[in-house]
């Protein structure tokens, strides 16, 4: 016998209940289907029109189907339909509580019964017969325990035995099945968890007991492992909600996740959703899990969370189900549905006259509504009692309490009490609240304080005509103490006066002009001209005030020609013209438009081209004229009559363009240019002069130059003749006695020069000598080295030059033979500092030749060592140097005498 679950019972009790009402459905609804029907299946459809455009609740006493607002049956899930049918019932309830029932009968369109046997069935088409094997899932045993028979077609014509591998056999959970290989029964040895391994496939073959080869192909072999319910349904989601509060009823808190490990889409896994407690509030649907509000009177401030039970139990409900508890938090959100309420219901405070920006009041509220949200954050207005603008309120971001503060200061002797109203409101609406915004009186009492003294007008403004005399009275500024109402004791001074124009005075207040005032100065903005009054009480109390003066126009000021220099541009058989224009400082009617007319010098080359009244005038040739600057002479006056004499400069040109004439554009060009060819051309000048007073200051004298050769100085010397002069003839050239020494250490000959002085006033001797060098000659002046140089004279090469070193025992020694000793310093440093090779210098060289012979044979570094103390070298000398040597000789000889 079935077992009828409680909802059928009370689905029963319902349908005894409502069988009296007329129906407005059918009683009944048949339908086959498939055997398997997937989730969404039409099943069929419950007729509703004649029960009108009623708004009915439908419901199904299955969980595996459900039926929508036309009457159409789904399914929920995958359900199998079984061979002996399935049934259950369609409730269907109108607005006024009426119930009826529609029996649904499904019915599987295929029906296959099968027998179970131990005895294996054999088909035609098939060598193999084994159907898919089941076992149960942890199954306690006894093991092994029996499945079921392998067997295979071949075994009629062959001796045959069975062997299997693969999984639960071979490769996972190795062991788990065996085959009886005589008989081909299947046997499972241990306990299987189906949610591991929900179906095992592995292969069995058949052999020939004597041959051992296969005697038929082999085949897959699926065991599927049966549920069995061993696992209780779990949350899979927290359980944490959250609704506003004061929801209408059926609002949607949240929905609880279940899952369940057991076999899918079986009774096992039907899982049916129940709140344990707080149903008063909330509903929970049993199938989906869909908690709703049960009531509109949730409050936060009341309680703003709640903790309930919620059980989940799969078989569908059944009290045999395995079931799972958790505890769901519902939060409710909040809304704004409370006001600000003031604490006070008025508010009295003191603010002292003359104060500004200053914080006179804080006053508090309180709001339900969650703290620091839009919902509780307090806006404040002053909503009566502040039309001039005296105070401004703001909200305490942290207390949320209003400021109240005064901007403008307060005067005690013209409103010694204020009275405001303010209003509290929040930055959002109220929702669901019978209440409005409070507002709340407050009084202000204005405290006295001992002011200073108050000009009569905060800005006192006054007309002065501009340039009357000084001392003039313009008015007067006076204060009164507002204490008192009375002007006694008050004195008056200056603040600021840019430009000292006006005098105050101490005791009256008078304003007299002390300079004179000038409409066109710079101090004057807009015709008007600021001055800074300060007054001080007895009691040292002070007030400030402005005077704007507004100085009105006079004549003193001529029209003038900004721009008097005029360029106009030459053209062919035509006569140009200029406009000119001018100003006046004045303002009308002291200013234009103005008369221009011609000066009394004009020559009469310009005339004035429609001489009308105006700002400006055009000036036309009279007659042809060449291009050149011009003066003309023009008188300008105001609409007065008021001006004087005025020159404007005329260039008359060519132009490269309108109003710019070909020079200036050239000069405009090459203005940089020219100053920098100037400079240039200055500094020039500049070196020449230099040069010129060198070359003066060293006339005759010794110009001391480099040279490369052993970093020794050299220098130039200047011959003016090319044979001995006169001067050479009775004075000596070398004094043997005097300490003169001469080394001759060059072979060849070389043509040398000399200039002696004589200075009889100092009893000095002046002399230019020829050292160790060639000479090159260039019409009448030569100019010779002290060093080593190259020379194309009569011998053609060049040689290593001589040396001469002259000492004088009465006089300094001159540079030439200052720069011989640095020479010769250099050349024993060079002797000391090489080694083998040192006297390399001193070998014979290849000259041009000079004959057959010398008498004064070679000459080396020797030679010029022993012979440094005579001169009976010179006898030897060739006819090339008879000359000198005679003149040597004489000079020696004088000496000696």
């Amino acid at each position: 016998m079935s077992r009828v679950g409680p909802s059928c019972a009370l689905l029963l009790l319902l349908s005894v209940l409502c069988y009296s009402v007329e129906s407005c459905v059918q009683r009944h609804v048949r339908a086959q289907v498939p055997e398997t029907l997937q989730a969404g299946y039409a099943v069929s459809r419950v007729n509703l029109e004649g029960c009108g455009i009623k708004r009915l609740q439908l419901a199904s006493s299955d969980p595996d189907f459900t039926i929508q607002t036309d009457g159409t049956i789904l399914t929920v899930s995958i359900t199998t339909v079984p061979d002996s049918g399935k049934s259950f019932c369609i409730w269907v309830q109108d607005q006024r509580g009426h119930k009826w029932k529609v029996d649904v009968s499904l019915t599987p369109t295929e029906q296959i019964s099968q027998k179970s046997s131990n005895v294996v069935l054999r088909r035609a088409k098939r060598r193999w017969s084994p159907l898919p094997f089941n076992i149960k899932e942890n199954d306690p045993g006894p093991f092994p325990k029996d499945v079921e028979f392998i067997a295979s077609d071949s075994s009629l014509n062959f001796s045959v035995y069975y062997t299997i591998d693969g999984p639960g056999v071979t490769t996972e959970l190795v062991g788990l099945f065996s085959v009886v290989p005589n008989s081909g029964l299947l046997r499972v040895h241990q306990t299987v968890d189906r949610e591991m391994y929900p179906q095992f496939v592995f292969t069995a073959h058949a052999f020939d007991r004597y041959s051992n080869k296969e005697t038929d192909l082999p085949l897959k072999i699926t065991v599927n492992v049966n549920d069995v319910n061993d696992n209780a349904p779990q949350f899979s989601s927290p359980l944490f909600f959250i609704v506003p509060e004061q929801s209408d009823p059926g609002t949607i808190v949240g929905q609880v996740n279940a899952t369940d490990r057991d076999e899918p889409n079986t009774p096992h896994t039907k899982i049916r959703y129940t709140l344990i407690n707080g149903t008063d509030l909330f509903n929970i649907n049993p199938f989906s899990g869909v908690i709703t509000t049960k009531t509109n009177t949730l409050d936060r401030e009341t309680q703003d969370r709640y903790i309930v039970k919620v059980e989940i139990r799969d078989m569908g409900g059944a009290s045999d189900g395995l079931f799972s508890q958790g505890l769901a938090s519902i939060s409710l959100g909040d809304i704004n549905d409370n006001p600000p309420i003031f604490k006070e219901k008025a508010y009295k405070a003191q603010v002292q006259e003359n104060q500004a920006n200053v914080l006179v009041l804080r006053i508090p509220v309180e709001d339900k509504d969650l703290q620091g949200t839009p919902n509780w954050k307090a806006v404040y207005e002053i909503t009566k009692g502040n039309e001039t603008g005296n105070f401004w309120i703001k909200t305490d971001p942290t207390t949320n309490e209003g400021l109240l503060y005064v901007t403008k200061p307060l005067d005690r002797e013209k409103q010694d009490l204020v009275k405001l109203e303010i209003m509290a409101r929040n930055e959002v609406p109220l929702v669901q609240s019978s209440s409005s915004w409070m507002k709340v009186p407050v009084d202000l009492t204005v405290t006295d304080v001992d002011e200073g003294p108050e000009f009569s007008a905060p800005i006192l403004r006054l007309k002065v005509k501009e340039n009357v005399a000084n001392g003039t009275l313009i008015g007067t500024y006076t204060a009164i103490d507002p204490e008192t109402k009375s002007s006694k004791g008050i004195k008056y001074y200056k603040l600021t006066d840019p430009g000292s124009w006006i005098n105050v005075m101490e005791t009256t207040g008078e304003l007299r002009t002390a300079n004179t005032i000038d409409r066109e100065s710079p101090l004057v903005y807009n015709e008007t001209y600021n001055i800074t009054v300060k007054a001080v009480d007895e009691s040292q109390k002070t007030g400030t005030g402005t005077v704007v003066i507004l100085i009105e126009d006079v004549n003193d000021n001529y029209p003038v020609i900004p721009v008097p220099d005029r360029t106009v541009c030459s053209k062919e058989n035509q006569r140009s013209s200029t406009t000119v224009e001018a100003v006046d400082s004045d303002k009308s009617p002291y200013a234009g438009p103005f008369t221009f007319e011609l000066g009394p010098g004009n020559d009469g080359k310009w005339k004035i081209k429609d001489p009308k009244p105006g700002t400006s005038v055009v000036l036309e040739q009279a007659e042809d004229l060449p291009n050149g600057q011009y003066k003309v002479p023009l008188i300008v006056k105001d609409l007065q009559g008021e001006g004087t004499e005025q020159t404007v400069n005329i260039q008359v040109c060519t132009c490269v363009r309108d109003g710019e004439c070909a020079a200036q554009k050239i000069s405009a060009k090459l203005g940089v240019w020219a100053v920098l060819a100037m400079l240039l051309a200055l500094l020039l000048l500049l070196l020449l002069c230099l040069l010129f007073v060198l070359v003066c200051s060293t006339k005759g004298e010794k110009l001391r130059m480099t040279d490369d050769y052993d970093g020794t100085g050299g220098m130039l010397l200047k011959s003016n003749t090319e044979a001995p002069g006169e001067e050479v003839k009775d004075t000596l050239l070398v004094m043997p006695g005097s300490g003169v020494d001469i080394v001759d250490g060059s072979k060849g000959g070389a043509t040398m020069e000399h200039q002696t002085m004589l200075g009889t006033a100092g009893g000095a001797y002046g002399q230019h000598a020829i050292h160790g060098g060639s000479m090159y000659q260039t019409g009448t002046q030569g100019y010779m080295t002290n060093q080593s140089m190259f020379s194309s004279g009569q011998y053609g090469a060049g040689f290593y030059g001589n040396t001469m070193y002259n000492k004088f025992s009465d006089m300094s020694a001159l540079d030439t033979w200052r720069t011989n000793e640095l020479y010769l310093d250099n050349k024993l440093a060079y002797f000391g500092e090489e080694e083998d090779g040192r006297y390399a210098a001193d070998l014979l060289k290849a000259y041009g030749y000079e004959g057959m012979g010398s008498p004064a044979g070679s000459v080396g570094c020797c030679s010029v060592i022993s012979d440094q103390d005579t001169l009976d070298f010179l006898d030897s000398l060739g006819p090339k140097f008879r000359t000198l040597a005679d003149v040597c000789t004489n000079k020696a000889e004088r000496g000696q005498q």
